[in-house]
């Protein structure tokens, strides 16, 4: 062979081995980019979810461990709803109002099925529920025909022009969008009514001047249930509701259903629900204003959660909160012995606590 020919030959070769090794670093860069789970860069998008039951006078002394189990049960239970949702890529509406609405079903909570008495042995529950992306909000006032509050809550958000609805205009508006109303009865709990006699009781023995005393606790008196949330697209959402306070007057508003004080959402900031003595949560604006010292003064979510419950206990009031914030971290503070709540942990983990 002829070095022409040799040299020709060579120069193919080259070529081929250039062309080639150019094909292997395409198919590379064409392979990992269809391998996104395979980028060590990736980021991988936070959720969280935290729950409550509500806050007071909760001792463990008082507490029998087959009613600690049930507790702890029930708020287990609501808490997998809203994170199988969050886990799925579902809306942070969508896991908190699964998560009130397994609550308001459990008659160990002040919510729903569990509902406390009115003086006039009636039951009226509130609840509302806030999204942090478009601050729209709904909320319903005194329903006593309606199974799941929350739902006819977020009912008003999405299919009305209107904030909140309260008493029979709420109950027209379930109806006419096929929410099916219950009886009175499918509230009633013996437990719930034995603390209605007692609270009248100890009404009668004050005005009488007698000297019997009753032991009147806050799981007799009040309650709340309520879940802020983060999704995977950074939408925040809180939902709230409750039966109010046993042996209220009719008609009494507490701060559940009141956007800004027992509820409240926005994306810039965090998602906050409230349980306590409502009237000083509607007083400081509480749900409100732990969004406002994190957007105005610059605080982390610890310390304007509890600076915001700091200004509650300051007019007199006690209670807790849950809030959430765009970051993914979680405050639960409270003033009382203990308040009923629950969270998942960055890994994953439920964490189920009731006392202090």
């Amino acid at each position: 062979m002829s070095y022409s020919i040799t040299f020709a030959l060579m120069k193919i070769a080259r070529a081929c081995a250039a062309n080639c090794f150019f094909a292997f670093l395409l198919f590379n860069a064409a392979a990992s980019e269809i391998r996104p789970d395979s980028s060590p860069n990736m980021e991988t998008k936070k959720i969280g979810l935290a729950i409550h039951g509500g806050a007071g006078t909760i001792e463990r002394s008082k507490m029998t461990p087959e009613k600690e189990g049930e507790y702890r049960a029930g708020l287990e239970r609501a808490l997998s709803a809203g994170y199988e949702i969050l886990k799925r890529g579902g809306s942070s509406l969508d896991a908190t109002e699964a998560v009130v609405r397994v609550l308001e079903d459990d008659q160990h909570f002040n919510a729903g099925r569990g509902s406390v008495f009115t003086s006039a042995g009636t039951n009226e529950m509130d609840a509302s529920i806030m999204d942090g992306k478009t601050l729209k909000a709904g909320a319903v006032v005194s329903v006593q025909h309606i199974k799941n509050p929350i739902n006819l809550a977020r009912l008003v958000m999405e299919k009305s022009p209107h904030v909140m609805l309260d008493c029979a205009g709420a109950e027209a508006f379930a109806k006419a969008n096929g929410i099916e109303l219950v009886t009175q009865k499918y509230f009633f709990t013996q437990e719930r009514w034995d603390a209605l006699q007692k609270m009248k009781a100890a009404e009668k023995n004050r005005a009488s001047g007698a000297g019997k005393s009753f032991l009147i606790t806050d799981q007799d008196r009040h309650g709340t249930v309520g879940a802020v949330a983060l999704d995977r697209d950074g939408n925040l959402a809180a939902a709230t509701s409750t039966g109010g306070t046993t042996n209220k007057m009719p008609g009494r508003i507490g701060d559940t259903p009141v956007i800004g004080a027992g509820t409240y959402a926005n994306n810039q900031t965090c998602a906050v629900s409230c349980t306590g003595d409502g009237e000083y949560f509607i007083r400081a604006a509480a749900a409100h204003d732990v969004s406002a010292l994190m957007q105005y003064r610059g605080l982390k979510l610890q310390e304007a959660a509890q600076t915001a419950l700091d200004t509650v206990k300051q007019l007199g009031g006690t209670g807790g909160l849950i809030a959430i914030d765009k970051n993914g971290e979680i405050a639960l503070p409270f003033n009382t012995n203990g308040m009923y709540r629950a969270y998942v942990d960055p890994n994953g983990k439920f964490v189920v606590e009731i006392y202090r």
